[in-house]
């Protein structure tokens, strides 16, 4: 069974954030297909499409039901199959980074100088040693075969 599409709508042309949405979904729902998956999760992917496609409520609600499907069907075929985004791990070991590494790195570095001024030294250093490791777990899951060719716009 295919993956469900989106319906088309008449204001999606007068809205460019509807637009946008429009495409993001549309575009994550090609990259899924392109990958394959099992009937089970293509039902639940389908359920969340027709949900979307049933809504009737105003653009801006829309938008953010939009996103709310966009969300769930990434947590399911991550869940589900290990596929993630491209730069997924990037984007998520970045503010990791600034949490794990730059802050504890600023509090020594204003403890040791006696000024906690230099709290904000530490946060370019945890930005760069997350976005390493995101990196790394980037072309681990290329190489894998476990990265959709989608990124959100």
């Amino acid at each position: 069974m295919p993956l469900s599409t989106l319906s088309p709508r008449p204001s999606i042309a007068e809205n460019p954030k509807l637009a946008k949405a429009t495409h993001n979904l549309s575009t994550l729902l090609v990259a899924i297909e392109e990958k394959g998956c099992p009937e089970s999760v293509e039902s639940q992917i389908n359920e969340i499409i027709t949900g979307v496609n049933n809504f009737h409520g105003p653009d801006p609600q829309l938008i953010k039901q939009m996103g709310l499907a966009q969300t769930a069907i990434l947590k399911l075929v991550k869940n589900e199959l290990g596929l993630v985004g491209k730069n997924h791990y990037q984007l998520q070991w970045l503010a990791l980074g600034m949490a794990t590494f730059g802050i504890p790195l600023g509090i020594v570095f204003g403890a040791a100088l006696g000024n906690m001024a230099f709290l904000g030294i530490g946060l370019p250093i945890g930005i760069g040693v997350g976005l390493a490791i995101g990196s790394g777990k980037d072309k681990q899951a290329e190489e894998q075969g476990k990265q959709l060719d989608w990124t959100a716009m």
